[in-house]
């Protein structure tokens, strides 16, 4: 047990002693050991009871303003504000009354009470309690007590509106949250009462930073009050997700999400980016009619003017905030649409050209950029052009009016898409056929096995160059044909020669082959017709000279005793030799056999 508690403890029993001697009456001298010794809370009963019997003596006043003002000095000034204001106005009153009422008198009468206030006088050297130091005192306190309830409030002030401040922040936010289902589309969307929200949200923080630091400054003149706080801000990186968390302001970790930093980020894009970018939509959309208009108008291609306008600026800057932006795949759209139309206007000084390759590649081409308007107009026929457009309501509305307007703008362009794509699938198909055939007047002489017609039965297409085959006026009656391969199927060179009856006829087809050969220039063509089945123990073959120039310079048939798979010629005898891997036979230039 240590020396204060006993006495401490010495004290309360016989002050309790008293009080049961004197019919529960309060003597002051006994209370005043307590006093003395700042027992204040232990004294505090006593005191008031003995106050409700003695409303007039002055030192009493002086310890009850001592107690009200040790206790709010205790108090929790963010917490307990209302109390400990409360308890230094009580403090205030009873400093006030016992200013008012210890005089000389009291101060001579009740000596031992003022102790605490015993000087030694500097003129006379002599100690004594002077009435002026206990005055000077009581008012020191009560000015010290009037400063500090202003400052508690200050305090308090401050705090409250730094939270509140902070809460009206996470409020606002938590409206844009609601507002925009992404960053992006709170970017996209954004109008003149997101910019006001904004603002709203920026001033806001900021006011609840300044009023924490004017907190943080005003406290330092309660001293120590049992709180630290520092202000530790949060990046908000996921817009749905941070920003939510509540913060306690009486943590001495006051982590805060950080929205003056996201607003003025925002604002900024905004402002820089966005509503710069919305005009530039709309000019770009304009620019792109226009030159729709200069090809209906001129009938000119405008591809060229195309590649003068696109603009990658403008699209790296849509695609920083929309992976897949509605404008880009309208101006996409309407792009491949002037492409398709100027490459039609491109081809159509081409299109009575007879050559059938030729007007394939056109078609191909045509094909070509018809697909990527195709592709595009279905995509974003699919898509939902009413949700996306809420990201572009000011280009949709500047560009196109509205919504309707724009999914009747994308449906035609599908619609056209699709009916240039059936015609065009029926052109290369045609084309293509067409390659597969010489027309030549009212005949037309296949080019693939597969394509024989009842007459025409071809034995040897060298591509691109000529065909070789047998020509039936019936089943048992043929003659051999030579036509040259032309770009527009229309041969320029047609040779009819006679082959031997009764070796080639329909039913031989399957053993019959043909073998060729041509000079350099493609002006002297030998054609050998074999039928790989022996008759009489050889094998029927006919041999053709033709010549570009002049026809046919004659034509013979022969019996040989082997199939012949090559046939050369010597250029310095004009001798042709026809051979097999082990055999071969010599015909001199008028189809006799050399032996």
């Amino acid at each position: 047990m240590t020396k204060n508690f006993l006495n401490r403890f010495l004290l309360l029993f016989f002050l309790f002693i008293s009080i049961g001697a004197n019919g529960q009456k309060v003597r002051y001298k006994d209370l005043f050991g307590l006093l003395s010794t700042k027992q204040f809370e232990s004294a505090e009963p006593f005191l008031k009871k003995y106050l409700k019997e003695n409303d007039d003596f002055p030192n009493a006043f002086l310890f009850m303003g001592m107690i009200f003002q040790e206790k709010a000095a205790k108090m929790d000034v963010l917490k307990q504000t209302s109390m400990a204001v409360t308890t230094m106005d009580s403090a205030i009153i009873f400093f006030d009354k016992a200013f008012k009422t210890i005089d000389e008198r009291d101060v001579r009468k009740n000596k031992e009470y003022y102790q605490a206030y015993n000087r030694r006088d500097l003129r006379t050297g002599e100690f004594g309690v002077k009435l002026s130091d206990i005055q000077f005192d009581v008012e020191s306190r009560i000015k010290g007590l009037k400063e500090r309830i202003d400052n508690v409030k200050m305090v308090r002030y401050f705090f409250t509106l730094s939270d509140s401040l902070y809460k009206k922040s996470q409020s606002l936010f938590s409206v844009l949250q609601k507002e925009f289902p992404t960053e992006r589309q709170l970017y996209l969307r954004a109008e003149d009462e997101t910019m006001k929200k904004l603002s709203t949200l920026a001033m806001r923080f900021d006011s609840c930073v300044k009023a924490f630091e004017s907190y943080k400054s005003s406290v330092t003149s309660l001293g120590r009050m049992g709180y630290n706080q520092a202000i530790t801000l949060l990046p908000i990186n996921d817009f749905k997700n941070d920003g939510v968390s509540p913060s306690d302001f009486f943590e001495d970790d006051l982590r805060l999400w950080d929205y003056k930093k996201f607003a003025d980020k925002a604002r900024q894009v905004i402002e820089k980016e966005i509503i710069p970018m919305r005009s530039h939509l709309v000019t770009y959309d304009i620019e792109i009619n226009k030159l729709r208009e200069r090809l209906n108008k001129d009938s000119v291609s405008v591809r060229s003017d195309l590649t003068k306008l696109i603009d990658v600026l403008l699209y790296e800057q849509l695609k920083r905030h929309d992976p897949e932006p509605l404008p880009m795949e309208l101006f996409s759209m309407k792009t491949a649409d002037l492409e398709y139309r100027s490459i039609l206007l491109e081809h159509r000084r081409l299109k009575d050209s007879s050559d059938l390759h030729l007007q394939l590649r056109l078609l191909e081409t045509e094909s070509k950029y018809l697909q990527k308007l195709d592709s595009i107009s279905t995509k974003l026929a699919a898509e939902d052009i009413d949700q996306e457009a809420i990201d572009y309501g000011y280009f949709v509305t500047n560009a196109y009016s509205n919504t309707i307007v724009l999914h009747s703008y994308v449906r035609g362009l599908k619609e056209f898409a699709g009916r240039e794509k059936r015609r065009l699938t029926e052109e290369l198909a045609k084309r293509q056929e067409g390659l597969n055939w010489i027309v030549d007047g009212a005949d037309s002489i296949p080019l693939k096995p597969g394509y024989s017609e009842r007459r025409f039965k071809p034995l040897l297409v060298a591509e691109e160059n000529y065909t070789v085959g047998l020509n039936f006026r019936d089943s048992s009656n043929a003659d051999g044909y030579l036509y040259s391969i032309t770009p527009s199927r229309k041969p320029q060179l047609k040779v009819t020669f006679p082959v031997d009856k009764n070796s080639f006829r329909q039913s031989a087809l399957p053993v019959t082959k043909a073998l060729t050969y041509s000079d350099a220039n493609g002006q002297v063509f030998y054609v050998l017709i074999v039928r790989e089945k022996q008759a009489k123990d050889k094998y029927p073959v006919t041999l053709a000279k033709i010549y570009r120039s002049d026809g046919l310079a004659w034509s013979n048939n022969y019996s040989i005793g082997f199939i012949p798979n090559m046939i050369s010629l010597k250029p310095e005898t004009s001798e042709l030799t026809v051979k097999s891997d082990t055999e071969q036979l010599v015909i001199d230039k008028n189809g006799k056999l050399v032996k």
